[in-house]
């Protein structure tokens, strides 16, 4: 299958950088220079996995981040790369549903590296299910998670994920009341090595999910934090 990449930004030179490593990665590279034509380009051509500028003219990078949620595709990797390297701009960006973020100036290995990740992430999670020795579905009180739709319900209603915060709720539901730390998690979900740098990551998707679930934040009834140690899910 060859996966198709939108790169929304507005930098000529970076788009084109981009375009070159990632077509000799074999992907097929659709371009945007502005967050409205980025979002016309994905509503027709459909991209497996979006990486997106915050800096662009007639609709930010954020901006089209929750139209992309929004829409159809809600569902699809979103990688955020800015010049914004704040700990506030990358909470932000986490916060609207992005699943990665990366900071300029990068290293474009970097990007093909954490493009890979995502992909595999997500698209290894659409076939889950399809083996005989694993459940079809999770489920933790009201919670219900169906691995083969990559669906998760409360009480029957459908609660949407990003494919990073569904990758960390199978991984708690998988095994509840165990704990595990924000080290295990980043690099079992995201595949990649944990940086102290990486730490607001987590704690941003975690804090998302209990909003998502109806989980109070001082009092969670299921993502309960080990304060030194990390997250688990509680037995219901």
């Amino acid at each position: 299958m060859q996966y198709k990449i939108l790169i929304a930004e507005d930098d000529e030179d970076i788009r084109e950088l981009l375009t070159l490593y990632l077509e000799n990665e074999g992907y097929r590279v659709i371009t945007a220079e502005n967050g409205v034509e980025a979002l016309s380009a994905a509503e027709s051509e459909r991209p497996d996995l979006a990486l997106v500028d915050i800096m662009m003219p007639k609709m930010n990078g954020y901006e089209l981040t929750r139209h992309l949620r929004a829409g159809s595709m809600g569902s699809i990797p979103i990688i955020i790369i800015s010049a914004m390297t704040a700990d506030s701009d990358k909470i932000i960006g986490l916060d609207i549903g992005a699943d990665d973020y990366i900071t300029k100036p990068f290293n474009p290995l970097e990007v093909t590296a954490r493009v890979r990740s995502n992909l595999r992430r997500f698209y290894k999670l659409d076939r889950a299910g399809d083996s005989d020795e694993k459940p079809e579905t999770l489920t933790v009180g009201e919670l219900t998670l169906d691995l083969k739709r990559i669906v998760l319900t409360k009480n029957g209603v459908e609660v949407p994920l990003t494919p990073t915060e569904f990758k960390i709720l199978s991984l708690l539901m998988e095994k509840p009341g165990r704990v595990f730390t924000k080290v295990q998690l980043y690099e079992r979900v995201c595949g990649d090595e944990f940086f102290e740098s990486d730490n607001n990551t987590m704690m941003v998707h975690i804090s998302k999910l209990r909003e998502k679930i109806g989980d109070d934040g001082k009092n969670p009834k299921y993502l309960k934090t080990i304060r030194g140690l990390g997250y688990k899910i509680e037995k219901i």
